[in-house]
């Protein structure tokens, strides 16, 4: 499988992508909803469905992180739709204020496809597991979490990165049933220079 997490990666894609999460964020301050994109005045990658997500930094620290996993809107409309988001929906944060815009630091991870990962037990899973390159999504009675690859740097170890993902959907640590479902995904990630 390809790698596709490159952190410092910065070319026309990343730069327009950029561009949009933080015009969505700014004109989220003043009209309350994410920036209306025209699909028809774009190149036609931005136009192609893709999935996303957009991590703001504030001074160093997550300031807000959403996005989404299935690729249902153009790539230039859910890039909108997660800077938005991240900036103004994430509960575990106030919303973003006017005031920080010129300090907050965008990061946007598009994401390739799912794949499914049909495993035997935890050890499977933990040993097909590629540190530092894989998201993984978790499912379980209806409830769904994931960890982009990102958070490798801060969960290096695959039973530390599970463990913690497992909490994130509400699962004890040792927690394991036929009835989890994973999938993974990798990501590109364009970051704003600091």
């Amino acid at each position: 499988m390809e790698r596709m997490y490159s952190p410092d990666k910065q070319d026309l894609l990343g730069t327009d992508l950029l561009r949009l999460a933080r015009g969505s964020i700014e004109y989220g301050c003043i009209h309350g909803e994410p920036m209306p994109v025209h699909c028809d005045e774009l190149p036609r990658v931005l136009t192609e469905p893709r999935a996303t997500f957009t991590t703001l930094q504030f001074e160093g620290k997550l300031r807000g992180c959403r996005g989404s996993l299935e690729a249902a809107h153009p790539l230039a409309t859910d890039v909108t739709r997660s800077a938005f988001q991240a900036a103004f929906q994430d509960s575990r944060f106030d919303p973003v204020g006017e005031d920080e815009l010129s300090a907050i630091r965008l990061e946007v991870s598009v994401l390739s496809q799912m794949e499914r990962m049909p495993v035997s037990d935890e050890a499977d899973l933990l040993d097909r597991l590629t540190p530092g390159t894989d998201g993984l999504v978790i499912v379980v009675d209806g409830r769904r979490a994931t960890f982009l690859p990102k958070v490798w740097e801060l969960l290096p170890d695959q039973r530390q990165f599970l463990a913690a993902l497992k909490a994130k959907c509400g699962l004890a640590e040792d927690y394991w049933s036929e009835r989890l479902e994973f999938q993974r995904y990798r990501t590109t990630l364009y970051s704003e220079s600091v």
